[in-house]
């Protein structure tokens, strides 16, 4: 701790965002970040506490506490104070093999457990990662890292979002010889395709895919596991074959004129736009038509913010965002301290950039479609709603969103997105590989194990644990290599 009186010398600071209104005229990034001499202020202000929450990844009160990888965040805080880049890049990178995407991507889980927000706000700790990594390539220190000795053993990685690409990394670098299978045009999955370029912009993900090429991963790319390739030949040419093709069913919404033309699920309108800009800055048109259209965002997480933000870029004349649950509290509740994740209300970018262009938030909460009507072409056009309210179920004895009696309304929607989360692992894959699934349609493996129900497959991901966070994914990533080199060596030193 080089500056015992850090947190009470310097106040919080964090890069600056473009204003609404100026970052929308494109799909670019729009944070700018600080000075190397401010970021090294903000590493000051971490208090090196004895109980480190930032870093422990724990349980508490039903959510995670701190980050799941385990980052050891006080000593490479410590280490941007004292200008230390290069130590606190390998401090960095001895647990997080892609600090690029977590520092532009992760909610910050870490920042949510730092004691200084106890009483005050959090150490920087995402942006000084970001300052880290990024001063890391500028300086040439992130360089190919090609294994010295090859096992002589052969790992097929079916899909190469955040787990499959962090499993690659580590068992590439043990010395497998690892190829992972994509069935999109380019790799990244959940990076790639369901992130949008002004939270997560593409040539960062192709600045680590080059560099894992470089180190000797093979990308195979237009191949669906299960369809293109069998099953039986991947278990015949590898020795062991990972399966992280993350939770790919998207839930729907099962209500009168589901039918209608118009309504699209969130991942298929995110990574058309996406794949759009990348093919032709947008200028093919093939992506999902917004322009001057009533947008109705069904879902207000993440993706859902993801569809608003990305529909106001494209010229909606309006956007809806319904939520089925009430409104967070702006402040932590009496039921909910710290180090718990804080359950307060937050606006995120989309939103900010919807009420800058449309006068107000687009969230509607306590609130859910109950039918969905369309024109004389097929086409929808408007949506009926009603309002929830929490009721317990007589025959389970939870808590449940039920519809208040007296509240439907009519509102106008000739563009729907629905982004209600994901289901599980998707049908063909699993039953390609016969693995067991468990009650979620997630594969099923022991509690903390990697195994699946069949010899030499394993799992890591959304795949085995559900929709989850990028954060989580590389840390299923880097647990399964380090099963999956166990089975193959009989240890692991990963």
């Amino acid at each position: 701790m080089g500056k015992p009186t850090g947190f009470l010398d310097y106040e919080r600071q964090t890069s600056r965002e473009l204003s609404p209104r100026a970052r929308i005229k494109d799909f670019k990034e729009f944070h700018v970040p600080l000075s190397k001499e401010q970021q090294q202020l903000q590493g000051a202000r971490c208090m090196a506490c004895g109980v480190p929450f930032c870093q422990s990844g724990q349980m508490i009160g039903s959510m995670v506490s701190g980050c799941p990888l385990n980052n050891l965040i006080p000593e490479w805080n410590d280490l941007v104070y004292h200008g230390n880049w290069e130590a606190a890049y390998a401090r960095l990178s001895k647990t997080n093999c892609f600090p690029e995407f977590t520092a532009r991507v992760c909610p910050a889980l870490c920042e949510a457990a730092c004691t200084c927000s106890l009483n005050g706000e959090p150490v920087s700790t995402k942006e000084n990662e970001r300052a880290i990594i990024e001063n890391a390539f500028l300086a040439g220190l992130v360089k190919p890292q090609p294994p010295k000795v090859r096992t002589g053993k052969r790992v097929a990685i079916a899909g190469s979002g955040p787990a499959g690409l962090a499993a690659a990394y580590y068992l590439n670098r043990r010395g497998h010889s690892v190829t992972v299978y994509e069935r999109s045009d380019r790799p990244g999955g959940l990076l790639r395709y369901g992130i949008p370029n002004m939270k997560l912009e593409k040539d960062v993900v192709d600045r680590r895919i080059e560099l894992m090429k470089a180190e000797g991963v093979e990308f195979v790319l237009n191949t669906d596991i299960g369809a293109d390739v069998k099953a039986e030949k991947l278990l015949r040419d590898y020795d062991r074959v990972l399966l992280a093709c993350g939770a790919s069913n998207p839930r729907d919404i099962k209500v009168p004129g589901r039918e209608s033309k118009g309504i699209y699920f969130a991942v298929d309108f995110l990574s058309s736009v996406t794949k759009s800009l990348m093919d032709s800055g947008l200028e093919d048109q093939r992506y999902v038509p917004v322009k001057g259209k009533k947008v109705l965002v069904i879902g207000g997480g993440d993706t859902g913010n993801d569809c608003v933000g990305t529909s106001v870029r494209l010229g909606a004349a309006s956007v809806l965002q319904l939520e089925m649950m009430p409104r967070l509290p702006d402040e932590r509740a009496e039921n909910n301290p710290w180090p718990q994740w804080p359950r307060v209300c937050k606006t995120d970018y989309g939103q900010q950039e919807a009420a800058a262009v449309f006068g107000h938030d687009p969230r509607v909460y306590q609130t859910t479609v109950t039918e969905f009507i369309a024109d004389k072409k097929g086409n929808v056009c408007k949506a009926r709603l009603v309002k929830l309210e929490s009721k317990k179920d007589e025959k389970t004895g939870r808590m449940v969103m039920a519809p208040r009696e007296g509240t439907e309304e009519v509102v106008d929607a000739d563009l729907v997105l629905i982004a209600a989360g994901f289901l599980g692992s998707q049908k063909y894959v699993t039953d390609a590989f016969r693995v067991e699934v468990n009650e979620r349609t997630n594969v099923k493996t022991e509690q903390d194990k990697y195994q699946t129900s069949v010899k030499n497959v394993f799992t890591a991901g959304d795949m085995r644990r559900g929709q989850s966070l990028v954060v989580w994914a590389i840390r299923e990533g880097r647990e399964a290599a380090k099963a999956v080199d166990e089975s193959l060596m009989g240890y692991t030193n990963l």
